[in-house]
């Protein structure tokens, strides 16, 4: 936004710690982002960042001036976008981070949908197993499993419920007596997945009210998803995975279910944003696209 190029440059730098990654994001040159701080530098009279060859580190300066222009800034471009919201159609961009079977989950109807309906809007889809702080890291929008969804968020159910899927591929199961009860995992290579925050996830069950969370151990731990599908396909070990992730592989039959009475239906996916007090004209007709979907109206009527 017009006035404001200046500060949002330092903001990029200082939350990206690379000026390279930052011009990246506000899809501008290295060399005018460098500019731009130099400008606002020089306007100060202060460094704002410890600059070296390998490295850009904010100085205590720069790390104050970014902790109170970021949220005002974010008010002040909330407080327009409102204002233009009130005579005008969606416009502008909507950055979304998600998972990636999450993302592929909303791409068709949702995001598709949304650019159909409001051709004026861009959506900036980008995908990461890691769980991020969508304010910190500039996006409007989060989308995660139910229960991935920070809890101070406010969050907007959209999908099918989700369910996991153990499964393994039919030449780890040639010669191999496949489990027929979750405690049998424990005598099988199990292919483990590593949570955001660091913890091992733990393979939850569930049959006629009995619960249970195994600790499964194998040769292979990742952090995300299609890794672990990719394990599976290629016959490491037994893998745990949300259900869309694996449809296409389950239907060819290059992935085989297994214990699918222990895992029943979970909530669908979460779109979660902060509640600011003026979402963007872009944001509240993405979610209100999100809810027609979910009550269950079609596309277009």
């Amino acid at each position: 936004m017009k006035g404001f190029a200046e500060l949002d440059a330092a903001i990029a730098v200082a939350r990206r710690g690379s000026f390279r990654a930052a011009a990246v994001d506000l899809d501008m040159s290295t060399t005018a982002l460098s500019h731009a701080v130099a400008r606002l530098e020089g306007r100060l009279g202060v460094r704002l960042f410890n600059r070296t060859t390998r490295s850009v580190a904010p100085t205590e300066a720069g790390r104050a001036l970014v902790a109170r222009a970021a949220p005002a800034l974010q008010e002040l471009r909330e407080a327009m976008e409102a204002a233009r919201a009130q005579g005008a159609a969606p416009s502008g961009t909507l950055r979304i981070n998600s998972a990636p079977g999450a993302a592929r989950e909303m791409l068709d109807p949702l995001a598709l949908e949304f650019l159909r309906r409001h051709p004026q809007m861009r959506l900036d889809i980008v995908t990461e197993g890691r769980l991020v702080d969508i304010v910190a890291e500039g996006f409007d929008l989060g989308v995660r499993p139910a229960d991935l969804a920070p809890a101070e968020m406010i969050a907007t159910p959209f999908g099918r419920p989700l369910r996991h899927a153990v499964v393994a591929s039919p030449d780890y199961l040639a010669g191999r007596t496949p489990p027929r009860i979750p405690q049998d995992l424990l005598a099988h290579p199990c292919i483990r997945v590593r949570l955001p925050n660091g913890a091992l996830y733990r393979w939850a069950f569930e049959k006629a009210g009995e619960r249970l969370a195994l600790e499964v151990d194998g040769p292979l731990t990742v952090d995300e998803a299609g890794l672990a599908r990719r394990a599976a396909l290629a016959g490491v070990g037994i893998g745990y995975l949300h259900a869309f992730e694996v449809e296409e592989a389950l239907a060819s039959g290059r992935l085989v279910r297994l214990l699918e009475d222990w895992t029943p239906e979970l909530p669908g996916l979460r779109l979660y944003h902060p509640g600011r007090r003026n979402p963007s004209a872009g944001l509240r007709a993405f979610l209100d696209l999100a809810r027609e979907l979910a009550a269950g109206r079609a596309p277009g009527a």
